[in-house]
């Protein structure tokens, strides 16, 4: 059966990030979907991100003792159960009524780091409250700055361990499916979407009976207090910065004065001069493809990163993950770990937290097969000897 004509009605019937997709476009009505799964124009940059692992062919080592597989590892100073983590992902009500409610558990549970958005349905406090594991804040520089020193406070208030800044949203990618969807939030009545409410039942059941999904981290900060989703959406769009600057980065990095991390960068020369500045980590990323379209993808932006940073600062792979090879590709070209959003997003989808632990394990169990297959008992073994480009 090929994987086209396979339509998982479970998340236990899943075997792959594909299957789980599969279902979560089943279960969510088109608009939502669309939102979750679609990137900028032409998608180019999103299916590259993907299909740039291609490039590099497995060279499998036999003759090794896997009887034991170690894919323990440390992130930032912290221990983590896979070279995996938690990439933010806004609005993740939109997907499934429990949002990070589901998720933020989950990586706690798996040994994982979560990175909470600032755009999540979710506040900060309440999201640390709920989850013991370790935690990071994903942040931009606003237009206005006692937003930032305001949240920067409230997380190390709250015990995030550390602070990711996201660079790559100088203003918001033209994201087609969404127009021509028509997408709102909260969504709109119309025929269309009455016809989808038969379809759909138990989605929008959900949405018209749990609490009003808004935007957590901005309560209160829209014009004269206005509180409802789209004006917080309209007030978060107006506060994307394009004056930001390395000396905003400087900033950061010292208010915050811990482990930083700066997401959205792909250029050699940014990440070097980003780890002068003092950046411990590196989220080599071009938002997921939502962004600029035809952009590098991250991991053939990788080596080049490597050879610039020199060691200085971790390396995270954040986009295109969709294989347990596909992380080791990532860390035998130098990485630390990789991050992955749609497909926990998936998972979140196709059955709330049971399918968020669904996609861990499917990654987790496809890694350990692949590096028994490879011949390696380590995931810090990992090297260029383990690979072949294309």
């Amino acid at each position: 059966m090929s994987r086209s004509s396979y339509h998982p009605t479970s998340v236990q019937a899943c075997h792959s990030i594909a299957d789980l997709r599969s279902l979560a476009q089943r279960k969510l009505p088109r608009v939502m979907f669309d939102y979750m799964d679609g990137a900028a124009e032409d998608e180019v940059s999103m299916q590259r991100n993907s299909s740039d692992f291609n490039n590099h062919a497995l060279v499998p080592h036999t003759l090794t003792d896997v009887s034991s597989v170690n894919l323990r590892t440390r992130i930032q100073g912290i221990d983590s159960a896979l070279p995996l983590l938690f990439s933010p992902t806004g609005g993740q009500r939109l997907f499934n009524h429990a949002g990070e409610m589901a998720t933020a558990p989950v990586a706690a549970e798996k040994g994982l780091i979560y990175t909470l958005s600032s755009m999540s349905t979710y506040n900060i406090e309440t999201v640390a409250a709920l989850s013991k594991g370790t935690k990071w804040f994903q942040i931009y520089v606003w237009k206005d700055r006692g937003v930032v020193k305001e949240f920067i406070a409230r997380c190390k208030a709250s015990g995030y361990h550390a602070l990711c800044l996201t660079v790559d949203v100088q203003t918001s990618g033209q994201r087609e499916r969404d127009l021509r969807n028509g997408f709102t939030l909260p969504p709109r009545f119309t025929t269309s979407s009455l016809i989808d409410m038969a379809l759909h039942p138990s989605w929008w059941w959900h949405t018209m009976t749990k609490p009003r999904i808004t935007l957590a981290n901005v309560i209160g900060k829209g014009e004269l207090g206005v509180n409802t989703s789209t004006e917080l959406g309209k007030y978060a769009a107006s506060q994307l910065d394009p004056t930001v600057s390395y000396d905003d980065l400087a900033w950061m990095i010292q208010e915050w004065g811990g482990p930083f991390l700066v997401k959205g960068l792909v250029s050699a020369a940014d990440a070097k001069r980003a780890t002068d500045l003092g950046a411990t980590g590196l989220m080599l990323s071009n938002h997921g493809g939502r962004q600029l379209d035809h952009a590098i993808s991250p991991i053939s932006a990788l080596p080049a990163v490597v050879d610039a940073v020199g060691g200085r600062a971790e390396l995270i792979v954040d986009g295109g993950i969709r294989r347990g090879t596909d992380i080791i590709k990532a860390l035998s070209l130098g990485a630390t770990a990789c991050s992955i959003g749609r497909p926990y997003l998936y998972g979140l989808a196709a059955g709330g937290k049971p399918g968020v632990e669904r996609a861990i394990s499917i990654l987790a169990s496809e890694l350990k097969r692949a590096m028994m297959l490879l011949g390696c008992d380590d995931v810090k073994k990992l090297g260029p000897q383990y690979l072949q480009q294309r």
